[in-house]
């Protein structure tokens, strides 16, 4: 099913009269283990044609990211995730793998999938190595507050710092990466849900002067970085 996906980019005042509104009205999403949140480390994927980079640039209304995503610095869950986005709709396929597995997908191998289904972003990125050289390109990072409300299955999530990096082997090897920060946009509101966003979540975003956008953090940190 297609969520709808707006962003916003917000000042530093405006996330955070948001952070303290959305405090008292949603509860925190499943990775937040403390009051900080958490960090999001993703590492992007492209065919030897940057054909997704080029697809999101010229603004193609059906196109896919391919990513792994660990949380906090730590490999003990690792998302494995193919997202499809149509205009402001998205759709994400997501399994979990193992640190093997993505030692050999970032380094152009394929990995054993027992969901043999074209459903299975295993079996898509499988594709896309063996189809199109699918590599890793681009490893972003930044720190997110998130908070979840059931009707709507509403997701909001607040993301500050936004920073790029391109040192894989240290990722893969579980060292220091030093990133680059993104100072062009480096505060991102996101609102994801299902059909409807319930009326007084609307109430409190449309406070402030918050500019929407069609934000790519893999496209800015490509771009804007020379990455």
């Amino acid at each position: 099913m297609y969520r709808v996906e707006d962003k916003y980019q917000c000042s530093e005042g405006e996330m955070r009269l948001l952070q303290m509104r959305l405090e008292s009205l949603l509860r925190p999403d499943d990775f937040q283990t403390n009051i900080n949140g958490y960090k999001v480390t993703s590492v992007y994927f492209d065919d030897v044609n940057d054909s997704f980079l080029r697809d999101t640039v010229d603004g193609i209304r059906l196109r896919e990211k391919y990513r792994i995503r660990i949380y906090d610095n730590s490999f003990e869950t690792i998302k494995l995730e193919v997202k499809y986005k149509r205009d402001n709709r998205v759709l994400k396929k997501s399994r979990n793998i193992s640190k093997v597995q993505m030692q050999s997908l970032m380094n152009g191998a394929c990995i054993e999938d027992k969901d043999n289904s074209l459903d299975s972003p295993v079996t898509l990125f499988n594709l896309g190595i063996k189809t199109h050289g699918l590599r890793p390109r681009v490893i972003v990072e930044y720190d997110r507050k998130a908070y979840v409300y059931d009707a709507g299955n509403v997701r909001i999530t607040l993301d500050r710092d936004i920073r790029a990096g391109n040192q894989l082997e240290a990722f893969i090897c579980g060292g220091t990466v030093q990133y680059n920060y993104i100072d062009e946009i480096s505060r991102v509101l996101e609102v994801k849900y299902d059909e409807f966003l319930p009326g007084f979540i609307a109430g409190v975003l449309e406070s402030g002067n918050m500019k929407q956008i069609s934000c790519s953090k893999y496209r800015l940190c490509r771009e804007r970085k020379g990455l």
